[in-house]
């Protein structure tokens, strides 16, 4: 391991807990990510579930991984928040000051949120259990799911760090982000896709959420992938992947040199 890494790892280790400590003073905010995709849940699998042709049950079994992925995706809005956060109030400029690697803070943030969306995700499939949610596929294959699951979420903590240090301003990143939870309605996650309209349809499956909600049934065995769609959605594994691989190249560079250059 070269010096840089080991000095990356060490100073990423220490921003790491810098961000656990966080959020346990801050046990509101934790309470309501936990809760939140529980009571989404309850409320979409009975309501929606009632409405739409498929079964309840089935319906719940086919919600399940479009709300973890929903819950992932929302990475962008809590990355946006807590890095605008630590700029609007200054606490961005005093880490500049220390002699840490510049892309130790972004990553201890992101694989913070990563470590609380994991212990989050056990309630969530506990209640998804007692609902009528099962894992029909293997055991190799819900591992898979689960780990692609954390990467995306990896991915889309990163997008958002990139967006607070550019907004600066808690208001503004709060505004922006409650606006992201119009990207699962665009996507896969809580109804399928092929009784939209072809434009629509289209924008819904080069979602990325649609992807890796796709890959998500597919691994835990709920549901199909279905026929005739588009790349990111029909090679659902391959296609969240490649999404992940993206946001990461775009974003990840991009976050740390907007820190390392303190304008962010």
């Amino acid at each position: 391991m070269s010096t840089e890494t080991h000095g990356l790892a060490l100073d990423g280790t220490a921003m790491l807990g810098r961000q656990l400590r966080r959020l346990q003073n801050s046990p509101g905010l934790l309470i309501l990510t936990q809760t939140m995709p529980v009571t989404m849940l309850l409320f979409f699998g009975y309501v929606f579930g009632s409405a739409l042709a498929m079964p309840g049950a089935e319906y719940r079994s086919f919600l399940v991984p479009g709300l973890l992925v929903a819950t992932a995706a929302n990475g962008i809005m809590t990355g946006m928040f807590q890095a605008a956060q630590d700029t609007h109030r200054g606490v961005t400029d005093r880490l500049r000051t220390l002699p840490v690697s510049r892309a130790a803070v972004p990553l201890g943030q992101s694989v913070a949120d990563v470590l609380v969306t994991a212990a989050g995700m056990l309630p969530f499939l506990l209640v998804g259990l007692a609902v009528g949610w099962r894992v029909e596929g293997s055991a190799l294959g819900a591992a898979g799911a689960v780990g692609l699951l954390l990467l995306f979420r990896f991915a889309t903590t990163w997008v958002g760090i990139y967006l607070g240090l550019l907004t600066r301003n808690e208001e503004a990143a709060g505004q922006l982000g409650g606006a992201t939870f119009i990207l699962p309605l665009l996507s896969n996650a809580y109804i399928p896709t092929g009784g939209l309209p072809d434009w629509l349809r289209t924008v819904a499956e080069w979602n990325p959420i649609s992807a890796v909600t796709t890959a998500l049934r597919d691994l835990f065995g709920n549901a199909p992938v279905p026929e005739g769609a588009a790349w990111p959605v029909a090679r659902p594994v391959a296609g969240s992947l490649a999404w992940c691989a993206v946001l990461l190249a775009v974003f990840a560079p991009l976050a740390v040199r907007r820190y390392a250059r303190g304008d962010g």
